[in-house]
């Protein structure tokens, strides 16, 4: 099969569905063109797939700006790149893949090729085996990494070959690791209680306490007792359980007098237990930050230090959409002019990251059962409505526009002070 393909537009492309490989004489450079192939077929961005061009490399031009030169590959390196590397596909990744590959006239010289593979995304998870060590890769911008921890969980939960964490049993739990007065209060806050159905009846793994939520058991085997599922583990278990079998899924506040942590500090609080007593226990604690500034020449004389609603969004977004399997807790720090709220877990693999800061993606669940109930708790918004709902409450008190930061494996959100408070 031949697709009609032009270099020009695959140099404008984004740079996750193109990787340029000078060469491929070097046996590390073919292993790295296997793993960018791998990571295209497992397509965690959604893009599609991706080429592999071989005879170009990527550089700079006088600005600054991406620029792709073609140094081209004679005949014998074509061709033994081509069968190099389609044999890594067949022999070192599993399920193993036949990238479709095709030769391009050189434009800056005709007596060299270009060679392209082209890859499809493919509805499996695909590893791949360097060596006695095998790995699952993805692309993350202009690079191909090994997916590790979350993002590992979130390809195969995207080919369907894991299920989601908060859904999945808990093999080291049982009945006893429930709160049985932390499950009825929350059932009747929620407003989820059926007056002609015992809560008793919810303790097994068929019922369910509410729609988009599984039931709160799963059985060990056949013959076995029952194990709690991770959702009802962090919102209703009880508090040693949870520590003992997440001991990282704590909400850590430090609080600073000063605009940096050289500073002394005020106060330090660790919240451990159930995510629905960590959650409600912050909010209290943050919200003794919203204290009023009055200036009476202002048309608005009482003007407090945070939106209220911003704050609860930005602590129940870290709590609900975290990584849980991230040895890291929930960091909230404190300043004098600001307040960081910093989520294990970077953005969700389906998630646009400028629509994300622009408070326009489209809503992806990491955890789907935390999002609804703490919806139907009212500590948080509808879905999709948080980072929205955050950016225009800071805008109507007049405070500063939220910042996000992305990175690898966090988010963190910093709320600004409204500049009133900052002059006082």
């Amino acid at each position: 099969m031949t697709f009609n393909i032009d270099l020009k537009e695959l140099a404008k492309r984004e740079s996750e569905k193109v990787e340029w490989k000078e060469h491929g004489d070097d046996p590390a450079v073919i292993k790295s063109i296997t793993r960018t192939i791998t990571a295209f077929a497992n397509d965690i961005a959604n893009m599609g797939g991706g080429y592999v061009v071989c005879g170009a490399r990527e550089t700079k031009d006088e600005y600054g700006f991406q620029k792709v030169v073609y140094t081209g590959l004679k005949s014998d390196q074509l061709k033994k790149i081509e069968s190099t590397v389609l044999q890594h596909c067949r022999e070192y990744i599993s399920p193993s893949l036949a990238p479709l590959v095709q030769e391009l006239e050189n434009p800056g010289d005709p007596s060299t090729r270009i060679l392209i593979f082209i890859v499809f995304a493919d509805r499996q998870a695909h590893s791949y085996r360097d060596g006695e060590k095998s790995a699952y890769y993805v692309r993350t911008g202009r690079d191909t990494r090994e997916a590790r921890n979350g993002i590992l969980m979130q390809l195969l939960e995207s080919k369907g070959q894991a299920e989601p964490f908060d859904r999945r049993p808990n093999p080291n739990t049982d009945e006893k690791d429930m709160d049985a007065l932390l499950f009825r209060d929350s059932m009747a806050e929620m407003n989820l209680i059926q007056p002609s159905k015992p809560l008793e009846d919810y303790y097994s793994d068929t019922e369910q306490i509410a729609e988009f939520v599984p039931p709160l058991f799963a059985r060990k085997s056949i013959d076995g007792g029952f194990c709690i599922r991770n959702f009802a583990l962090f919102m209703f278990g009880k508090k040693n359980s949870v520590t003992i079998n997440f001991p990282d899924a704590y909400t850590n506040i430090s609080i600073y007098d000063g605009t940096d942590r050289s500073g002394q500090t005020a106060a330090r609080y660790s919240l451990t237990g159930s995510i629905i007593e960590q959650a409600k226990k912050a909010i209290n604690l943050l919200n003794t930050q919203i204290y009023t500034a009055f200036d009476k020449t202002d048309e608005k004389p009482n003007q407090e230090k945070y939106p209220q609603r911003a704050i609860q969004e930005a602590l129940i977004n870290a709590v609900v959409h975290r990584d849980y399997e991230i040895a890291d807790p929930i960091r909230v720090t404190v300043f004098s002019d600001r307040i960081e709220i910093r989520s294990p877990g970077t953005l969700h693999w389906g998630i646009d990251r400028e629509k994300f800061m622009a408070g326009r993606a489209s809503p992806k669940w990491r955890n789907q059962s935390f999002a609804y109930l703490f919806n139907k708790l009212q500590l948080a918004q509808a879905e999709g409505q948080g980072i929205p709902t955050i950016i225009r409450t800071m805008k109507e008190e007049g405070c500063p526009a939220p910042i996000f930061e992305i990175e690898a494996e966090s988010v963190t959100c910093i709320l600004p002070a409204h500049p009133r408070h900052g002059t006082i």
